[in-house]
């Protein structure tokens, strides 16, 4: 079986995070920039829900096969769960993802709750018109001091896990698929494509 589904995203990281997961089950992931289409509607929505049914929404009128959208982010607890939803935006206004550490821990100063946790939710659409399935999960741990390691993406580096008790940015990919906010996402969605 060799079942196309087009992914909402053009980031490698997370793409590659989708087909190690699903490969094995007989998907194609494929993304946007695979099939030489443009899906970038602003993420206008109140929650990662929300944003998830957006991007989901935009790719579905361009593709003619399933598509799976996500939204995600890493909230701090002493900061009110900032940056979360604006998680990417906010990297981008810092410049550099490790300008983003630094600012986040300046936010912090001495503060010593470093509790954090990552989010994410994906929105699956079989058509355009379809009901939306929504699938979740959640990685919690801790905001490190300065960043370790350079495996994974994004704010991975200064993130430590509680489940495995290590930092992700020097977590084997195989072993962060297992904890992470989209690994555990993907795994629910992976368990209702199986039984489809």
């Amino acid at each position: 079986m060799n079942k196309p589904i087009a992914l909402a995203t053009n980031n490698k990281g997370k793409l590659a995070e989708y087909r190690a997961i699903l490969a094995p089950m007989g998907f194609v992931i494929f993304s946007p920039a695979d099939l030489n289409i443009e899906s970038e509607p602003d993420e206008t929505g109140a929650n990662y829900r929300e944003n998830s049914y957006i991007k989901a929404k935009a790719l579905a009128a361009k593709v003619n096969m399933p598509v799976i959208a996500d939204d995600s982010g890493l909230e701090v607890m002493a900061l009110d769960g900032f940056p979360g939803l604006h998680s990417s935006r906010f990297a981008s206004e810092c410049g550099t993802y490790p300008k983003a550490y630094e600012e986040l821990n300046r936010r912090l100063g001495d503060n010593p709750n470093r509790d954090a946790r990552f989010v994410c939710c994906i929105c699956y659409l079989e058509t355009p018109e379809s009901k939306p399935l929504y699938f979740e999960g959640i990685c919690p741990g801790k905001l490190l001091k300065q960043a370790h390691g350079s495996n994974g993406f994004g704010f991975d580096p200064i993130f430590h896990s509680s489940e495995i008790d290590k930092d992700l940015g020097v977590a084997e990919e195989d072993e962060k698929n297992k904890i992470s906010h989209r690994g555990k996402a993907i795994k629910k969605l992976e368990i209702y494509l199986a039984i489809q």
